[in-house]
């Protein structure tokens, strides 16, 4: 039946010709944009999940800033640390010497209080944008390191602590209280001591009494050999009924058991205030070295006491601690350098990685889309002809009436 009201054929191609036209008008938002879903009308669901990765992408670039700034102020602080035990190990170069006798001892005195004012200026020199990790004047710093995402949406971020290591000098005070009964093998005094117990029954009775008023956080210590016991008074020290003298004599004691060291005993005087009696029934000699740090000293306390004019033997059991604490301090801030680059390192691949992720869900495929263009525009060509075509037919109905 051929009606010139409605013509179904052209009604046909016309839809047929709207269809290729979205068709191809999507492809070609495609190609322009470069993106097979470029808003949320092209798929909810994946530009919903691509733009939360994407926001993520931009705050992992935010923590690599964080860690970039990190690693290089840890590394400031490494490198000072570094400098500081290279100059403590010139320095008890020099306190050896100064164990002989014959010797002037006033001039390498003025060497190392040159080196000791050498070391106050790495540590003070030692910040990254203000931040100064080895004066003291910091405890802990948060370096951001992470963002973590969980199954729910919720969000929190994730930090790498960076202990502080102080390496300052000031803030000693000096105070008598160490001494050892026996005559003649006292080489030091003030705030430190080294006496020597001798193989097979050598003994000597070490006081613990303090000249002036303790504190919380004043640290005493002994030296046998080479292993280092030592107490710090608490505020439970400091309020006890009993003398805090007993209290720290007896904390002594309890650590210096725990070296285990063969041969040696330490007896608690009661009798005395402060008395500990160490006795070596071992082979072998061993030398005690007695030090004393209030609690307002910083890590290199020690170091403005030291004077080889008047104590050699204490000075030279001062630096080795001394040297210690540094080595502690560059040690502490090489492991937990490396560990900010590791997590630099993985925070730039996981952004890249997630960068994939987003462009497999919304980038458009170029050479699907370059042959879909191209079947697009025969279809829209054939798409105008067929249209065309139907619209004639009203036309041939014409010669029926002829």
């Amino acid at each position: 039946m051929s009606s010139i009201l409605t013509n179904s054929s052209s009604m046909v191609a016309l839809q047929t010709l709207k269809s290729v036209n979205s068709n191809l008008s999507k492809v070609q938002n495609e190609i322009s944009t470069g993106k097979s879903v470029a808003s949320a009308k092209d798929n909810a669901a994946v530009w919903a999940i691509s733009k939360v990765m994407e926001a993520d992408v931009k705050s992992f670039k935010g923590i690599s800033d964080s860690l970039a700034l990190g690693e290089s102020t840890v590394a400031v602080a490494r490198k000072a640390s570094e400098t500081v035990t290279d100059l403590l190990t010139q320095m008890k170069g020099k306190i050896v010497a100064a164990q002989e006798s014959n010797v002037d001892r006033g001039k390498i005195q003025t060497d190392i209080a040159a080196l000791r004012d050498q070391i106050n200026s790495v540590v003070g020199a030692a910040q990254f944008n203000g931040l100064n990790l080895v004066n003291g004047s910091n405890t802990t710093v948060d370096v951001l390191a992470s963002l973590d995402r969980q199954a729910n949406g919720t969000v929190a971020t994730s930090s790498i602590t960076v202990s502080a290591q102080d390496l300052s000098t000031g803030g000693y005070t000096a105070a008598n209280i160490f001494s050892a009964s026996t005559a003649g093998t006292i080489s030091g005094a003030g705030d430190t001591f080294v006496t020597t117990l001798d193989s097979a029954g050598g003994s000597d009775d070490v006081t613990i009494a303090h000249t002036g008023t303790w504190a919380e956080g004043d640290q005493v210590s002994v030296t046998i050999g080479k292993k280092t016991a030592s107490y710090t008074v608490s505020a439970n020290d400091l309020a006890s009924a009993s003398t805090t003298d007993d209290l720290v004599a007896v904390g002594l004691k309890n650590a210096v058991d725990s070296l285990g060291i063969a041969g040696l005993t330490v007896d608690y005087d009661s009798a005395n205030a402060g008395e500990l009696v160490f006795t070596n029934a071992g082979s072998a000699d061993l030398s005690v070295t007695g030090q004393f740090k209030n609690a307002g000293a910083g890590g290199l306390g020690l170091l403005s006491g030291i004077d080889v004019t008047s104590n050699p033997t204490a000075a030279l059991g001062n630096i080795e601690s001394l040297i210690q604490t540094a080595i502690g301090a560059a040690a502490e801030f090489g492991s937990v350098e490396k560990r900010i680059e590791i997590q630099s390192s993985f925070v730039s691949g996981l952004s890249d990685a997630m960068k994939v992720g987003i462009g497999s869900m919304v980038d458009a495929d170029m050479e699907e889309t370059s042959a879909r263009l191209q079947a697009l525009q025969v279809q829209q060509q054939l798409g105008i002809q067929s249209l065309s075509i139907a619209n004639q037919a009203p036309q041939n109905v014409l010669s029926l009436f002829r």
